[in-house]
């Protein structure tokens, strides 16, 4: 997330008590009105109804009843200030339940930086973010919380994985970045070292929920180029990351085990004045290794979709998309996997097609609609169907979701 310094908007001077927790306190710099014009105060609101025939995704949605599950709730609020014109302090707390007991639902940091530009002006921006930074990952990672920056209610999740979403979401350390204005277009690159977040979905997918010990992240480096040609007509970007985890673990034969993460992604998109095609392509290196007592693997999985959106009025607008998941393309149908673990073929791999419908009634409330057919459980979340032995390959999924802003 990269905000201009010239982008200021006058708030309530209510907003004074927030301004001086953001900074740490009530002094003399608080109390200075010029800085208390930039301040700005943002949030959002997203519930969503999620209804599948066989499977559960986000919570019960497959209940005998057919009423669904409600369990996907997205609440957030933002803060931005300004304490001296090139240096920008920006954070988001966010409260998420997708399914599972609810306890992931509990309001945690999002994102918080200190931004500061070390040179603005018409041809170039050069800048640097310290702390918890969104990770500039394909199109649309780094506002993937905010339902009315999404293209969908579900983001193509060959790309943006929800069932291992702490991975790729947000990075503790330093970000650097530079904006090129060029005469036909924008050139924007952003590189980020830390480390990355690794939460106990991760775990859960890659099996390591059940034995005594932690993943615990190592140093990670994420890094983006991106082009838009004549004002967004055309977009073009290319995203890399590399993250590690140790496991950590009173077993002594578990004790060295590592976990590393390498994806790439090229992202393409044209935008005409009513409608616009996209398209992401990713291939993924991910590895298991010293785990004496453990299955060690290294796979490189491949992933992409397509999507096509019309806008039929400033309110309406429709989407159809293709998207296909392979967890091992030297194995896409799963079947060695199955033969070598038991378990399903159809849990490596995805192929969902989607139809979906989103109106804008207003600025600030959204209604979307979306349906799914997808052959594969390759991105179905390991919280809801604990055994991968009681899922079906193909299966349908109805989403409904409401969302507000303010």
């Amino acid at each position: 997330m990269i905000v201009s310094k010239s982008f200021q908007r006058s708030e309530p001077r209510v907003c004074l008590v927030l301004a001086a927790l953001l900074l740490g306190g009530t002094n003399s710099a608080a109390a200075d009105s010029s800085m208390l014009d930039t301040l700005q105060m943002h949030g959002f609101l997203s519930q969503a109804l999620v209804i599948t025939d066989r499977n559960d995704f986000f919570g019960p949605s497959s209940s005998g009843s057919g009423s669904g599950s409600l369990k996907y709730t997205e609440i957030g609020a933002n803060a931005s200030i300004r304490p001296h014109q090139d240096v920008l302090i920006a954070a988001q707390v966010l409260s998420r339940r997708a399914g599972g007991d609810g306890s992931d639902a509990k309001p945690e940091l999002d994102y918080g930086v200190v931004d500061y530009q070390m040179v603005s002006n018409q041809q170039r921006t050069l800048g640097a973010q310290l702390g918890r930074f969104k990770n500039p990952f394909g199109f649309y990672n780094q506002t993937r919380d905010v339902a009315f920056t999404r293209p969908s209610i579900l983001l193509p999740q060959s790309i943006y994985f929800d069932r291992t979403r702490s991975l790729g979401l947000a990075g503790d350390g330093i970000s650097i970045y530079l904006e090129e204005r060029l005469p036909k277009g924008i050139l924007r690159t952003q590189v980020g070292a830390g480390k990355a977040q690794v939460g106990d979905d991760v775990e859960r997918t890659l099996g390591l929920e059940a034995l005594p010990g932690s993943l615990d992240s190592q140093s990670s480096a994420i890094g983006q180029i991106r082009y838009e040609h004549d004002g967004g007509r055309f977009i073009a970007a290319l995203s890399t990351a590399s993250a590690e985890a140790k496991y950590s673990s009173p077993i002594e034969s578990l004790d060295d085990g590592r976990f590393k993460f390498r994806p790439w992604i090229v992202s393409l998109q044209y935008n005409a004045e009513n409608w616009s095609l996209t398209g992401e392509y990713a291939v993924r290196k991910l590895s298991l290794d010293n785990f004496d007592a453990f299955r060690n693997f290294e796979t490189t999985g491949e992933s992409w979709y397509l999507q096509y959106s019309r806008r039929i009025n400033d309110e309406w607008q429709w989407f159809t998309r293709y998207d296909s998941l392979s967890n091992n393309r030297s194995d896409r149908s799963g079947k060695k996997f199955e033969a070598q673990t038991g378990r399903p073929a159809h849990s490596q791999y995805a192929d969902d097609i989607t139809l979906g419908v989103q109106w804008t009634p207003m600025s600030r409330l959204m209604l979307a609609a979306e349906y799914h057919h997808i052959d594969g459980t390759g991105w179905l979340p390991t919280q809801d169907n604990p055994d991968p032995a009681d899922t079906s390959r193909r299966w349908n999924m109805l989403l409904f979701q409401l969302s507000l802003r303010f």
